[in-house]
């Protein structure tokens, strides 16, 4: 049975298209924003930097100046720059790092035997990744830490970034966008953000006007979980396999949510991994 959606910790407020969203994505197609983007990109570049750049904002004076002292090995580097790194050179042994699948009878239960075989997961990533961030390890593997936890974060917030297992996280579910073939993986992954309302200045304004304080949620297991339940939504899945302007306005509060969410906790991890150094 299909759940009714409550996402915590930021109550989902209503968003309203006003320009219809086959003009929105046909306008993102034919500038080309879509060619090339793989259905396994979480948010895509443009969701991750939103995540970094409103993540720093919540930075203690602590945690900013390591994260200032690691980004300087790495000259004209920042968080915003750096979280779209591990994409860039994700490789197939790290390519299970940027998600978990979860069997549909589970009940978005995480079950790190069955779910995260050999710790290669999005939720053990980021734990292992964290440590290394807290360690006293050498600054350069500081700094690949920090922006593996800064992409990661923000990838396990992408619901079909802790799908089902039986259909790939939404990649083998074939649907309709503006007029084209793809599947529901891609368009979640970039498609939605790209074709915002207003662009992206209007998208990161309505996450900023939801983010205040960090998130001291530390179990990025429950995050998963959390993730999974939105992909349990009544609704998810488009009905007849077409996305149009209904569904779009339906999942635009969650859009907003989880990037939200995905800021408070990234800025919540780094403080703690970082603040006290």
């Amino acid at each position: 049975m299909q759940a009714v959606l409550t996402i915590d910790p930021i109550p989902m407020k209503a968003t309203h298209r006003k320009q219809s969203l086959r003009v929105l994505l046909a306008g993102a197609v034919a500038a080309g924003l879509f060619a090339g983007v793989s259905s396994a990109l979480a948010w895509g570049a443009d969701g991750h930097r939103l995540v970094a750049k409103e993540a720093e904002s919540l930075l203690t004076p602590a945690a900013r100046a390591q994260v200032d002292r690691l980004l300087k090995l790495e000259p004209g580097a920042t968080l915003e720059s750096v979280s779209t790194w591990p994409d860039e050179v994700r490789t197939p042994a790290t390519a299970p790092w940027h998600y978990v699948n979860l069997p549909r009878d589970s009940g978005c239960t995480y079950v790190a035997p069955r779910d995260c075989p050999d710790g290669a997961c999005v939720v053990e990533a980021i734990e292992r990744q964290t440590a290394i961030l807290a360690s006293n390890a050498p600054d350069a593997e500081r700094l690949m830490a920090l922006k593996y936890v800064v992409h990661l974060v923000g990838d396990v917030h992408q619901p079909l970034h802790a799908g089902y297992a039986d259909d790939k996280g939404g990649n083998t579910y074939q649907v309709q966008f503006a007029g084209r073939g793809t599947n529901l993986h891609s368009v979640w992954d970039s498609g939605l953000i790209r074709a915002w309302p207003g662009g992206l200045d209007a998208l990161r304004a309505a996450v900023h006007a939801e983010v205040e304080t960090p998130d001291d949620s530390s179990v990025p297991a429950r995050w998963a979980e959390e993730s999974c339940r939105a992909v349990n939504t009544l609704g998810f899945y488009p009905s007849g396999h077409v996305l149009d302007d209904a569904y779009a306005a339906r999942m635009d509060p969650l859009i907003v949510n989880r990037l939200a969410v995905a800021t408070r906790r990234l800025a919540g991890v780094l403080n703690r991994a970082l603040g006290t150094r």
